[in-house]
């Protein structure tokens, strides 16, 4: 039946019916994927490239990842439907991104389960690596933000100077640091370990705590303070 068009199945088996009837739980990742295809071509029906599209890449994050010129070697992916494709993973990414938008108010933090959640939304899908230093009251609650670096993290893009500066100025309780390994793995290098140190040091001289440093990666986390890091 698939060599048909969608359009031709019978009804109750079309995605988009589906969805509407049923729900989108209730579909498979290559039928989710058909409908924001919308069609295939000549013989291929959606579903199928939708299925070959899948296979190309291995994994939804690949997809998500991919640059618009990686799509190019499937038959059928032109400008549209990879258009259709980024759009849609973009939507997912804004959604996730909706609790966190300005006048929300910030949760206070108990656990790094909590900053994790807080913050993966704002991590998810970087290609480099971002460095964020988040500026607590005394109830553990986010009231600033800085974006300290963004690139291979070192210690000369991380210095203690700029990174306690806003902290100083605005009289922060104690600081957060966040970042992010875009190779997937979350286990610390030997950098942020050393970078990790010298932040707590600095921090301890100037009276405002270090309370964590998390490293995000591909839906994983770590954090330092609980590897015994900081102490």
């Amino acid at each position: 039946m698939e060599h048909k068009s969608i359009k031709q199945w019978p009804e109750d088996e079309r995605p988009r019916e589906r969805l509407i009837k049923l729900g989108p739980d209730a579909l498979s990742t290559a039928e989710l994927f058909a409908i924001i295809l919308r069609s295939g071509y000549r013989d291929m029906s959606a579903i199928r490239l939708a299925r070959q599209v899948l296979m190309h890449f291995d994994s939804l994050e690949a997809i998500e990842g991919a640059a618009p010129a990686e799509f190019r070697d499937i038959k059928g992916m032109g400008s549209a439907k990879i258009a259709q494709i980024k759009a849609a993973f973009e939507l997912g990414r804004r959604l996730l991104q909706t609790g966190m938008e300005a006048g929300t108010e910030p949760p206070g933090f108990r656990s790094s389960r909590d900053v994790y959640d807080y913050y993966r939304p704002r991590f998810y899908g970087l290609k480099k690596e971002r460095f964020l230093c988040a500026l607590l009251d005394t109830k553990n609650r986010v009231f600033r933000e800085t974006i300290v670096s963004e690139g291979t993290l070192n210690a000369s893009l991380v210095h203690p100077r700029e990174v306690f500066r806003q902290a100083i100025k605005e009289a922060a309780a104690s600081v957060l640091f966040v970042h992010n390994h875009p190779s997937g793995d979350p286990h610390p290098s030997q950098d942020d370990i050393r970078i990790t140190s010298r932040l707590v040091e600095t921090g301890r001289i100037i009276g405002i705590t270090v309370i964590d440093h998390i490293v995000i990666a591909d839906g994983m986390y770590i954090s330092l303070m609980e590897k015994g890091y900081i102490k």
